[in-house]
């Protein structure tokens, strides 16, 4: 039996999510189907203004509702270091940790040889340019994931910031707390061995 023309767009529609197999988008379907009106139309709405009112950053491609992000615009932020990040969802992560001031550049993605995402695909290009005209920049710490992606786009970055003297840094990673050494892959237990700290 197939589903009526309406029910199945919106299946089809859920299935355009991230993680979500046909099982879970018929669900969401059908519960969207018994959701009352008022909720529907709030949903629907969300959805209009997200894509109408937000936008990338100017200067670090963070998500805002302005030309320029608030932390951007803050001169109270530590001018001389930039965290950059995979994605804007990383720089709330670090915004409620509340150990950082400094400034963000948001990549929007790693490199992806394999899937066919070079440097012109991620937002690269524009932190070299911010480079150039910030010249106030000592230190860039790179918090990218540790996936294969991740650390060739930090090696990628590294190599064409290095020769303007600037500093180029790393998170520290290695060992969770709690975890066991044993089942600790090769990567992690390099990142631990070379962050280890004093006592």
């Amino acid at each position: 039996m197939q589903y009526p023309l309406p029910i199945a767009r919106l299946i089809d529609s859920y299935m355009k999510l991230p993680g979500i197999g046909e099982k879970t988008a018929t669900r969401l379907a059908f519960y969207t189907l018994d959701m009352p009106q008022q909720d529907v139309e709030d949903f629907s709405k969300s959805l209009r203004e997200v894509k109408e009112n937000i936008h990338q950053c100017k200067i670090c491609g963070n998500i805002t509702e302005k030309e320029i992000c608030d932390i951007c615009a803050n001169p109270e932020r530590d001018q001389t270091t930039i965290m950059v990040v995979e994605q804007p969802k990383d720089v709330m992560a670090f915004e409620e940790m509340g150990e950082y001031s400094g400034l963000y550049h948001v990549l929007h993605g790693v490199l992806s040889p394999m899937d066919g995402i070079g440097p012109e695909e991620v937002n690269i290009k524009s932190l070299i340019t911010r480079l150039q005209k910030q010249d106030q920049v000592k230190e860039i710490i790179l918090a990218l994931n540790s996936t294969p992606e991740g650390e060739a786009t930090a090696m990628y970055i590294s190599k064409l910031i290095k020769p303007a003297g600037i500093k180029v840094t790393r998170l520290a990673a290695g060992l969770a707390v709690g975890s066991d050494i044993e089942y600790a892959n090769s990567i992690t237990l390099k990142r631990a061995v070379q962050g280890r700290t004093s006592l």
